[in-house]
């Protein structure tokens, strides 16, 4: 008995165009940011941490292996595995989080690769939280006006800067708005 099964694929050509009309978009909202005022990547304190993770579970996969050459227990030879796992992980971690960063221009900002210009916010938010070690740590959401959030933490570097500076254009715009209802 032969089964069939049918997948339908969308044509090349209209994959392209859809990619294309997402990348004019891009390209059109890019033009309208204006100035670059600065670049944020990700701050050094969470890539010396994920850094110091990754040595260290080197060093105790090194020290199970060896172990495991002399005592020849395969307890030892699954805690090294274990260890090589997690500095895989953290290792891919570092290498893609280290690419990360936000663009403040003097009419939007761009983060990874969503772009959002000033006027088109609807709501900005950023709630503010303690941590363990007293530092503060900020989570950021920006609602675009067509209900796209844009989320991003502290692991930027000098987010309170970025906040900041958002907050002080999105005030700069709600002041045109109002001042321009008024004199109406």
């Amino acid at each position: 008995m032969k089964l069939l099964s049918c997948v339908i694929i969308k044509p090349v050509s209209e994959r392209s165009q859809n990619r294309r009309t997402d990348l004019f978009k891009m390209t059109e909202k890019s033009s309208k940011l204006g100035k670059l005022v600065s670049v944020h990547g990700m701050s050094p304190i969470y890539l010396q941490r994920a850094l110091i993770v990754i040595i260290l579970s080197f060093l105790f996969f090194l020290m199970m292996l060896l172990a495991f050459s002399i005592r020849q227990n395969v307890g030892y030879f699954i805690l090294a595995t274990a260890f090589l796992v997690v500095k895989v992980v953290m290792l891919f971690g570092w290498m893609s989080q280290r690419k990360k960063e936000l663009r403040l221009y003097e009419n939007g900002f761009a983060v990874r690769k969503q772009v959002c210009l000033f006027d088109e916010i609807a709501d900005f938010r950023y709630a503010q939280r303690g941590s363990l070690f007293g530092a503060d740590k900020f989570d950021v959401t920006v609602t675009t006006l067509s209900g796209e959030k844009i989320t991003f933490s502290d692991a930027f570097d000098r987010v309170q800067f970025i906040i900041d500076y958002i907050d002080s254009k999105m005030s700069a715009s709600d002041e045109t708005v109002e001042g321009e209802s008024t004199s109406d």
